[in-house]
C-alpha cells in the first residue's frame, strides 16, 4: 500500500469529498474519472459515488460528451461569498465601476447557474436611494433583465429548453407568466440585443441588462444597471445603453470566456 492510498483510507467521507474537489479545481477543462481516482487514491467505485454525490449539490458537473468532470457553479457561489466579504476585486469590477461612473446607478452582473442566475458583482450607485445586489446569490431568470438576456442569448437548445420549462411565478403583478408570452418576449430580447425590467422582479426597480457574449455570440454573463423606478422613467433607462453596451465590450475581452460554461 503506497501512502497515497493510505492516506486517502484514512479520510472520512467528508474529507475525501473535498479532497475529490481540490483536484477537480486543477482541470478547467474537466478531467475523467480513472484520473481522479489515480491522484487521490480512492477506488474507481468511490469517486463514482462522490462525483454523483457533488454533481446532485451543484458542487461539481459532468459532460456527456467528454465524460469529465468539473467543478460546478455551487463552489463559485461560496466563492464569491468569500470575495465579497474580503473585498476581492476581480477583472470585472473596473468595467462595472465605471459604468456605475457613468450612469449614477447601480451596476450588476451575473452568469446563468441551471434555471437560475448567479449574482457575481455589484457596484452600488452614488445616489441615497439605490438597488442593492448580493453577491454570490441566486435570482430568477423570466422576470430581471440579466435574466432574460442570459435566457435569449444561451445556445439553441439550452434556450428553447428554457423557454419551455423555466417557472413563470408572478413575481409582481407586471411579470410575465404566460409561456406563450414569454417566449415572444425572449425572441425580441434576441432581436434587439438588450431587455428591460420594468418593476417584474420588484415594485419600485427598473432595470436594463445586456450579454456579454462569446465569440459564438452566446451568452457567458450578463451586466445590467437597476435604479428606482420613481427616479429613472424607462425611457431615460434606454437612453444608457450605449454605456452598457461599451462595459459588456469590455468584460468580454477580460473574463475567460472561452473556458466557462454558463
Amino acid at each position: 500500500m503506497d501512502d497515497t492510498t493510505d492516506a486517502a483510507e484514512k479520510r472520512d467521507m467528508v474529507g475525501k469529498a473535498l479532497l475529490l474537489l481540490d483536484r477537480l479545481a486543477a482541470y478547467p477543462s474537466g478531467v475523467p474519472l480513472s484520473a481522479l481516482s489515480r491522484e487521490t487514491g480512492f477506488p474507481l467505485s468511490t469517486c463514482h459515488r462522490l462525483a454523483a454525490a457533488l454533481i446532485r449539490d451543484g458542487f461539481a458537473t459532468f459532460d456527456e460528451d467528454s465524460k469529465r468532470y468539473s467543478l460546478g457553479l455551487k463552489v463559485f457561489s461560496l466563492a464569491q461569498y468569500v470575495a465579497h466579504r474580503r473585498g476581492f476585486a476581480g477583472s470585472a469590477l473596473p468595467a462595472l465601476e465605471e459604468l456605475t461612473e457613468q450612469t449614477r446607478e447601480t451596476s450588476l452582473m451575473s452568469v446563468r447557474s441551471a434555471h437560475n442566475q448567479l449574482y457575481v458583482h455589484h457596484v452600488q450607485g452614488p445616489q441615497q436611494v439605490s438597488v442593492i445586489g448580493t453577491p454570490g446569490g441566486l435570482g430568477p431568470l423570466h422576470c430581471t433583465s440579466m435574466g432574460k438576456v442570459l435566457v435569449a442569448f444561451a445556445p439553441d437548445t439550452e434556450r428553447k429548453q428554457l423557454v419551455d420549462e423555466l417557472d413563470l411565478v408572478a413575481k409582481t403583478p407586471r411579470t410575465i407568466s404566460d409561456r406563450a408570452a414569454f417566449a415572444e418576449m425572449i425572441d425580441q430580447v434576441r432581436e434587439q440585443g438588450y431587455a428591460v425590467a420594468d418593476e417584474e422582479h420588484e415594485i419600485g426597480i427598473r432595470a436594463l441588462g445586456v450579454p456579454v457574449l462569446s465569440p459564438d455570440g452566446h451568452a457567458v454573463a450578463a451586466v445590467s444597471i437597476a435604479a428606482p423606478s420613481y427616479r429613472m422613467e424607462m425611457a431615460r433607462m434606454v437612453e444608457l445603453l450605449p454605456h452598457l453596451q461599451a462595459a459588456a465590450e469590455r468584460l468580454s475581452i477580460v473574463l475567460p470566456i472561452t473556458s466557462r460554461r454558463t
